[in-house]
């Protein structure tokens, strides 16, 4: 698996899965490739960003504790791979979030500093969560 830019339902089904969130694959398939745009293989960031609020407040409205916000939202995933609480995502902090989800990119660290390099607008070597969003 490459990093294509594209989320796959296989992709995010065994992400799930790995999470302990197990799904049967077909009862996802409809739902996420409702959102997956024509011509293309796979979910795109805003495209899974539409999915996540759509799911979120079908299933979990009123348990939550954000306030429902897409920035909240952006803001509790941030924290997942922000293992330190320092504010900032490094090379190591998402290769071990990607290493959780059973990836491949995990493997080498080089790869992952790609990955934060292509996000990286202040050129520091990691990513914090008001430069993630520009």
């Amino acid at each position: 698996m490459l990093f294509d830019g594209f989320i796959t339902v296989e992709e995010l089904s065994q992400a799930l899965s790995r999470l302990g969130l197990d799904a049967d694959i077909s009862d996802l398939k409809p739902t996420i490739e409702s959102y997956i745009k024509p011509d293309e293989t796979g979910l795109r960031f805003e495209d899974f960003a539409a999915l996540h609020k759509t799911l979120d407040e079908s299933f979990f409205a009123g348990d939550c504790e954000c306030d429902g916000s897409p920035e909240s939202d952006l803001e509790e995933a941030f924290k997942v791979f922000d293992q330190d609480g320092d504010g900032f995502i490094s090379a190591v902090e998402l290769q071990n979030v990607l290493k959780k989800l059973g990836l491949p990119e995990a493997g080498e660290i080089e790869q992952v500093e790609k990955m934060i390099v292509s996000v990286d607008s202040n050129h520091d070597g990691r990513v914090d969560f008001l430069n993630s969003r520009t």
